[in-house]
C-alpha cells in the first residue's frame, strides 16, 4: 500500500505502518492520523515523539504494558496509564501510536 503525503508517495504495509521508518515526517504523521481520524493535540505529539526516543534507544517499539511504565517514568503518573494513553489513542496506545509515529508493528501487537 502507499500514503500520498505533500506529492511524495510512501510505502506501508497492509495495515499501514511505514516501509521504511527513515521516511517519517511531522507530515507523514499527520496524514497518518488523519486516516486514523485523530486530531493530534500536544499530549498525541508527546506520546509519538517519546516513542521515537524509545525505538531509537531500544530498537524496538514497546508493547502497551512496557510503553505504560516508561511513560509514567518519564512524563508523571496522570500520563503513564492506559486509561490516558487509551484516550488519546483509542485503537490502543501502542499499536496507533506507533504507526503515527512511523516505527513498526509493536511485539504482542495482534
Amino acid at each position: 500500500m502507499a500514503l500520498e503525503v505533500g506529492g511524495k508517495t510512501v510505502e506501508t504495509d497492509e495495515e499501514g505502518y511505514l516501509e521504511n521508518r527513515d521516511e517519517w515526517n511531522m507530515d507523514i504523521a499527520k496524514a497518518i492520523a488523519e486516516a486514523e481520524n485523530l486530531d493530534m493535540t500536544d499530549n498525541h505529539w508527546e506520546v509519538v515523539n517519546f516513542l521515537r526516543e524509545y525505538y531509537d534507544e531500544y530498537q524496538i517499539a514497546p508493547a502497551v504494558r512496557v510503553l505504560t511504565k516508561a511513560i509514567g517514568k518519564k512524563l508523571g503518573k496522570d500520563k503513564g496509564n492506559s486509561k490516558y494513553l487509551y484516550e488519546l489513542f483509542p485503537y490502543g496506545p501502542a499499536k496507533q501510536a506507533c504507526k503515527i509515529a512511523g516505527l513498526p508493528k509493536p511485539t504482542g501487537c495482534v
